[in-house]
């Protein structure tokens, strides 16, 4: 595996770049799951799902960032298959669930601002858990199917990945026997876990808005679309980026491996930023603990 074979001289900036975003991200979303988690005004449907989302984000770093570092502090570039299966196999576990997860979280909005008046029976405690439950489930047993394809193919071009993880494009560029397989997997992945969620989010939020214009109050409206554009905004940087790399035909490496960092660490990184900056209710708790803490 050769992500950065030809800047060695900047091989500790790099180093030291991934260690600090890889914290950072970490920490970040680890102090959301713990905010969310101690203040009872935030046991709510929505933050349930923030909360998974930042869980998610943290996998999703862990599955790529740590294998990068052990890579450039000790110079082994060497993978063997069941390493570059077992990512392989997570990354698209995690990528799955955080598909299914930003569809449930634009779903939440459109119940909320919609449906206000049945939202608690829709979004009840019960059904958050079993649709919790059901994402996770969903997402490794797709993730088992996908892997298991990849199995039927064979290496014959290189044995050399450029890129600082196993992914789809990778692994493809390096085998040229049974792909077609693969192929139709990936056809209907994209159309289970992309195309027919990012349809669903944009009929939701196009009901949304029509119920937004619809609302009389100027403050009201403001908080509806409050509540919805820090959404939006995580939904267009997830999936402009990892659209980009995966659906634009190969220029040059470099290109490939810019957005792949961009998608597997910065994004998990902002992500509940994002999240922060917009919601007034997470920012209230966030300055409590803050207060709570200087104050021991």
């Amino acid at each position: 595996m050769l992500p950065f074979s030809g800047e060695t001289k900047y091989k500790p900036l790099i180093t030291t770049f991934f260690f600090l975003i890889y914290l950072a991200g970490v920490l970040i979303n680890s102090s959301i799951i713990t905010i969310i988690c101690l203040e009872v005004q935030l046991h709510e449907p929505m933050y349930l799902f923030i909360c998974n989302l930042s869980i998610l984000d943290i996998f999703y770093t862990s599955v790529t960032v740590p294998k990068l570092l052990h890579m450039l502090l000790s110079g082994n570039h060497l993978v063997s298959f069941s390493q570059c299966f077992i990512q392989f196999y997570f990354f698209i576990a995690v990528i799955s669930a955080e598909d299914i997860l930003l569809f449930i979280m634009a779903y939440d909005r459109y119940v909320a601002i919609c449906l206000p008046l049945h939202y608690h029976r829709i979004l009840s405690r019960r059904n958050c858990i079993l649709i919790t439950i059901g994402i996770w489930t969903a997402s490794f047993l797709n993730s088992l199917m996908y892997v298991t394809s990849v199995l039927y193919m064979s290496s014959c071009h290189s044995n050399l990945i450029h890129q600082f993880f196993c992914d789809f494009k990778s692994i493809t560029k390096a085998t040229c026997i049974g792909t077609e397989l693969l192929l139709i997997i990936t056809a209907l992945e994209f159309f289970s876990f992309i195309f027919v969620p990012l349809m669903y989010t944009f009929s939701s939020y196009v009901n949304i808005f029509f119920a937004i214009f619809k609302i009389k109050s100027r403050e009201s409206r403001r908080k509806a679309f409050s509540t919805c554009s820090s959404h939006i905004t995580v939904i267009s940087i997830f999936y402009g980026t990892s659209l980009i790399d995966y659906l634009i035909p190969t220029y040059s490496d470099v290109v490939d491996l810019s957005f792949a960092v961009v998608y597997t660490t910065i994004t998990p990184m902002i992500n509940p930023i994002i999240y922060s900056l917009q919601n007034s209710k997470i920012k209230m708790a966030f300055l409590g603990v803050i207060k709570e803490i200087h104050f021991l």
